[in-house]
């Protein structure tokens, strides 16, 4: 890769696939979920590698909380676990550490858990790692509407609008990676995403590494980003 390649600000990954992906080889989903850590993993490593400075990821959506009650319990157990395990690796690498989303639903012991390691990480800039967890776009819009109405606002910028979302003083991705070949957005950043370039590839998520993401870097190097402008 050539170190002088335009690369992105804030990437951010709509990881799917997991479940496919177990299903192709005869597994249950949460094994599916479980190989996907890796990759979370090998994808934080290659972004502090390059110099990315934001790296996000779409854990769980708010409608995610329909699938199975094993599945839910399963994905919510290697969630604590996950971060319990991680968290001396952002300490090491000064990788800050953030979770956003709706976290009424949250099991205490996931909400302790996430709160020690953004405490812990929260003056770190080599990367910022975000995990949006029990988050939809609809719901980001619509919290940061009902706060800006109780703090009396009316005629409203953008700019002092987006002060109300969950994502408020994080840059707005420029690249959205979506993997297992589908080709929407699913409720995901919906404001956020207005000017991002969007990659998609048929890749399942366990498999999308440091190569495949090298890929969706260099096709983000190629286009060129007007912003409505010629």
């Amino acid at each position: 890769m050539n170190d002088d390649m335009k690369l992105p600000l804030h990437v951010s990954m709509i990881m799917d696939g997991n479940g496919r992906w177990a299903k192709e080889k005869g597994k249950e989903r949460l094994f599916g979920h479980a190989e996907g850590i890796e990759s979370v993993r090998a994808c934080t490593e290659y972004a502090v590698e390059r110099g990315i400075k934001y790296l996000s990821l779409f854990a769980f959506s708010t409608e995610n909380w329909n699938r199975p009650v094993e599945e839910v319990e399963g994905l919510m157990r290697m969630m604590i676990k996950a971060i319990s395990n991680e968290t001396p690796t952002f300490v090491k690498n000064g990788i800050r550490f953030r979770v956003i989303g709706d976290f009424s639903g949250l099991s205490q012991e996931l909400q302790q858990e996430i709160g020690d390691c953004q405490k812990l990480t929260e003056k770190f800039n080599n990367l910022t790692l975000i995990v949006f967890l029990s988050y939809s776009g609809k719901w980001d819009i619509l919290q940061a509407a009902r706060k800006a109405a109780q703090a009396g606002e009316s005629n409203i910028s953008e700019k002092e609008f987006e002060s109300y979302l969950s994502t408020a003083g994080i840059p707005d991705p420029d690249l959205i990676i979506r993997t297992s070949g589908e080709q929407r957005i699913s409720n995901y950043m919906l404001w956020q995403a207005a000017y991002s370039e969007l990659y998609f590839t048929k890749t399942l998520w366990p498999d999308f590494r440091k190569n495949e993401f090298r890929l969706a870097l260099e096709e983000y190097a190629s286009r060129s980003r007007r912003f409505g402008k010629i």
